[in-house]
């Protein structure tokens, strides 16, 4: 079981950050659903039902607005118009929307002939502007009220205190369009080189218990305060931190970065592949539409294989393990049990190996076909897992000589950035089944850790393509 190190200070300060912030790709995913619908009904009103003498059928004409609205929204996106800080002012809310509108609107009307075009474009025009400029005025309301109320705010903690956190914490409060609060500072020395308050930021821990605050909270950032100089420093605590997955940013606040006032974003990226907000929604959006639909295809398997179960050996059907989730946090895997009910081994302690005596013959080929694998698809949608990551390892992970996963790599936690999932990048290549060696380990690890630095939507479709192929002729799983 993984071992929370954090002391008091810091589990305080942890509890009353359970919950995750809304993040503002939520809230621009939410502005563009509601414009695509408004905006291809009223250009599917412009130009159909307000044209006497329209010249598309109904459908014709929906489809037709879908693609203009589409198309809209495609380039208010490109424009960065559904950013906060634009949807709360309503003025510059709607002139961005109508340059965004101007080409879709007017490609539609080239399609009509030129008796229509110009009615069209009229009842285009007063249609947009009786359904857009109400909703944008209520929306940039409500948008105020969510950045006011600090919803959609970037959580952030410091790792290093003294006199650049005092630079960090005064620079961050001077920029009226920040969103980043902080909530405590970590540093392992003394009072007197690190004070135990900063500006009404209190030090809440040393470098030890930051690791385990990020892993029992929701917050969104670590920003290192030290000065460029102490590049040793700076690189031991990078060291440390690439275990989290959540943003790890180096303060342009020093004297040494003289850009900092003026600067978009005056927190420095350091650590490659981190799981931001919008790859989050991006990723979970593609698992809830995959997993359905894979649920819609492979229902009759799972059904035949229950019946193949219970038949063999009575008793429940599947059972839970306890693994490793996103961010090292324990959940609940559903698999179809493969073992004899007395044999089960819902800790996953001790690995499953060639002619295992606790498999059963009908569990021997749901574990060799991957068909126990399938229940997870529920925990894809519950939000456990993802249809492609690091696959999620048992509490206590053992190899085949009884020795710790942990033991084995380095850091091996570093694999828990991204959500783990059914199939991944070291599975497709072949890395499957029994650890015997210390070398197939490491073998998974580096690849779970390219997988995570090169992430993308292509990537896990990629590997969801290759992974009926890669099941062919596998031998590794028992």
């Amino acid at each position: 079981m993984t071992t929370i190190v954090m002391n008091e200070a810091a589990a305080n300060v942890a509890a009353g950050l359970r919950r995750p912030t809304l993040a503002p790709a939520w809230i621009a995913t939410l502005v563009v659903g509601i414009d695509l619908c408004v905006i291809a009904t009223a250009l599917w009103f412009a130009q159909y039902a307000a044209l006497p003498s329209a010249e598309f059928a109904p459908l014709v004409a929906l489809g037709i607005a879908l693609l203009a609205a589409a198309g809209t929204a495609a380039l208010t996106v490109l424009a960065g118009s559904y950013a906060p800080n634009v949807l709360r002012r309503p003025l510059r809310a709607l002139a961005r929307i109508g340059l965004a509108l101007a080409g879709p609107v007017a490609l539609t009307a080239t399609l009509l002939t030129k008796g229509t075009a110009a009615d069209f474009l009229l009842a285009a025009l007063l249609a947009l502007a009786a359904v857009l400029v109400p909703m944008r005025l209520v929306q940039s309301r409500i948008v105020a009220w969510i950045i006011d109320s600090g919803l959609i705010q970037r959580r952030a903690v410091v790792a290093g205190g003294g006199v650049h956190a005092e630079r960090l914490i005064r620079g961050l409060a001077a920029r009226k369009d920040s969103d980043v609060r902080l909530f405590g500072i970590f540093d392992d020395r003394d009072d007197t080189r690190s004070p135990p308050q900063i500006l009404g930021i209190p030090k809440i821990g040393g470098y030890d218990d930051l690791i385990g605050f990020v892993r029992n909270s929701e917050v969104d950032m670590v920003i290192i305060s030290l000065p460029l100089e102490a590049e040793d420093r700076i690189d031991w605590l990078l060291s440390r931190l690439k275990v989290l997955p959540v943003e790890v940013r180096l303060s342009a606040f020093s004297a040494d970065y003289a850009f900092a006032p003026r600067s978009p974003e005056p927190l420095i990226a350091a650590i490659r592949g981190t799981f931001a907000p919008e790859r989050r929604l991006a990723k979970r959006a593609f698992d809830i539409a995959f997993a359905t639909v894979a649920l819609l295809m492979v229902w009759p398997v799972m059904l035949l294989a229950a019946l193949a179960i219970r038949l063999e050996t009575g008793g429940p059907v599947l059972f839970r393990q306890k693994r490793h989730g996103y961010n090292d946090r324990i959940i609940d895997v559903l698999k179809f049990r493969s073992m004899y009910l007395e044999a089960s081994d819902p800790s996953a302690r001790r690995i499953v190996t060639r002619d295992d005596p606790r498999v059963t013959p009908v569990g021997r080929f749901l574990r060799r076909t991957s068909i126990d694998e399938l229940p997870q698809l529920f925990n894809v949608l519950r939000g456990d897992l993802s249809l492609v990551g690091p696959r999620p390892h048992a509490v206590d992970a053992l190899s085949s000589q009884q020795v710790r996963f942990t033991s084995i790599v380095e850091d091996y936690s570093a694999r828990h950035r991204l959500p783990p999932g059914i199939t991944g990048w070291a599975q497709v290549n072949g890395l499957r089944g029994e650890i015997d060696q210390p070398a197939k380990l490491r073998d998974r690890f580096e690849h779970d850790l390219y997988y995570i630095e090169n992430w993308s939507i292509w990537l896990d479709l990629r590997i969801l393509l290759r992974t009926p192929l890669s099941l062919l002729g596998n031998r590794m799983a028992y």
